[in-house]
């Protein structure tokens, strides 16, 4: 793994830092990208620190494509072989019937899950190609693959994401380019306080009672299918904490 680049977006906080924090540890170099300059300023000089590794941080908004476009167009060159590309900044944002449903939290949610994975992508896919390697990994969620009550524009997104993972691996397949979609249950990030609007005493409900997923236990995995041998690819994952059978089904003390 040493001298290999990965690519991380959402690194500021949850299971993009607990993954830049993983691959960083095993020899990798990063890019860490991440709207809050402060946390990404904070956490490069916290790995380059420890693990002695190179870090580029890229402040940008995955939502804005003039910002994505201008940040790795502008990347050096001997930071464009990137071997793992992991698409992880994603949000919801409210929880309410589609005929309440807020404008602004589905914008948010299909800017950034839909679109800003699309803008990174298709930004990084050719430098990939022109390496003649590297590995997508997208972080999905249950609610891709299953619909609950109150999900909708989230779960919508996260279809999307799925469908995508499916056409990326097609699309890329004869340029030696994996691509594998991680599809989390509960982790306990900020992902309910955002949802909630900085609500932390609802958002604490959302876990009360049980032992969710740890980003660290995300990052495990991300780090495992990214060390697959070259002739090994994983196409999907579904990680759930133990006590979650779905998205609504979960055993609470």
């Amino acid at each position: 793994m040493k001298n290999k680049i990965a690519f991380i977006t959402g690194a500021t906080s949850g299971i993009g830092k607990a993954s830049a924090e993983l691959f960083a540890k095993n020899g990798y170099n990063v890019i860490i990208t991440g709207r809050r300059k402060d946390r990404l300023e904070e956490l490069s000089n916290h790995l380059t620190s420890t693990y002695k590794i190179d870090v580029l941080p890229l402040n940008f908004d995955v939502r804005i494509l003039k910002e994505v476009e201008a940040a790795i167009k502008f990347i050096p060159d001997n930071w464009k072989n990137i071997h793992v590309l992991l698409n992880n900044a994603g949000l919801a944002a409210g929880l309410g019937t589609i005929q309440e449903g807020v404008m602004d939290d589905w914008e948010r949610m299909i800017d950034t899950n839909m679109k800003g994975l699309l803008y990174i992508t298709r930004n990084i896919a050719p430098l990939m190609i022109a390496n003649g390697h590297g590995h997508i990994i997208n972080i999905g969620s249950i609610a891709g693959k299953e619909v609950y009550a109150n999900g909708n524009v989230y779960c919508a997104t996260k279809h999307a994401v799925d469908a995508l993972n499916k056409g990326m691996r097609i699309d890329l397949l004869p340029h030696n380019i994996k691509v594998t979609a991680i599809n989390p249950g509960m982790v306990e990030t900020e992902f309910s306080v955002v949802r909630f609007n900085g609500d932390e005493e609802r958002a604490k409900n959302v876990y009360k009672g049980l032992q969710p997923l740890l980003p660290e236990d995300i990052a495990e995995t991300v780090l495992w299918v990214a060390s697959r041998p070259a002739h090994v690819n994983i196409n999907d994952i579904i990680i759930m904490p133990s006590v979650q059978a779905n998205s609504t089904t979960a055993i609470r003390k």
